[in-house]
């Protein structure tokens, strides 16, 4: 018969193997909470497009820099009888506040894109709250009216900047179909991009300073009116 003799360095050995072994549990209960905890909060969004049945569709203005081509958009709007969306800034609304009275003025949306325009995702949850509310009281102040809708400037979202907007009463709004008017395609090009994507309760980005835009609005809202959508702001494509 054999005996098994434990020694100090058998027993230190054996408490080792022990300990090893308790924390692999450990770190795999942590793990599967991770994942559990990963499932359990799935990625914010914001709203891309609106499920409609009626044919709407709306456009917005992302406008942040310049002012060049911000009245002839409007005079566009209102020659075909149009209203819209814009986003701006606080700094730009700040700086243009007749501009913003104007947009105001013929009845467009005149929403939020932050204050001062940073990858929100890379500030703090404090410092997206001041963002949002920077704005907002700029806009308000200039018009009268706190905007409810809010755009990250680049379009950047993660579950925080979505959290903060939606803690202070507000829809993210992204958009569907991109024009892609920075760029300056030609005419005949955006045109064809945006009504090609159409589809009860698009949302199509466009841009306040890009020479593109001003060139081939008219033929896009005729091709979009002519495919049989009403063009309206994104409060009113909510609704």
């Amino acid at each position: 018969m054999r005996f098994f003799v434990l020694t100090k360095k058998k027993l230190l050995a054996f408490g080792c193997c022990v300990l090893v072994g308790a924390l692999a549990v450990m770190i795999g209960f942590q793990g599967a909470g991770a994942i559990l905890q990963t499932v359990a909060s799935p990625r914010k969004s914001p709203i891309y497009s609106v499920q409609r049945e009626d044919k709407v569709v709306s456009l917005t203005f992302d406008t942040a820099w310049g002012n060049g081509q911000t009245e002839d958009i409007l005079n566009i709007l209102e020659q075909y009888e149009v209203k819209s969306t814009f986003f701006v800034t606080g700094e730009w609304a700040q700086e243009y506040p007749e501009m913003v009275k104007a947009m105001s003025g013929q009845g467009h949306d005149v929403c939020n894109y932050s204050d001062t325009h940073p990858h929100m995702p890379q500030v703090g949850k404090e410092q997206q709250l001041a963002e949002i509310t920077g704005c907002n009281e700029k806009i308000k102040e200039i018009t009268g009216l706190s905007p409810i809708l809010f755009r990250a400037p680049y379009g950047d979202y993660d579950n925080s900047v979505v959290e903060a907007a939606n803690d202070l009463g507000m829809y993210c709004i992204q958009w569907n179909i991109d024009s892609y008017d920075w760029q300056d395609p030609s005419p005949e090009n955006m045109k064809n991009r945006l009504s090609s994507q159409l589809k009860p309760g698009s949302i199509i980005l466009l841009h306040n300073g890009a020479e593109a835009t001003v060139q081939t609005l008219p033929a896009a809202i005729a091709a979009i009116q002519g495919e049989g959508y009403q063009i309206v702001p994104v409060s009113q494509l909510l609704l």
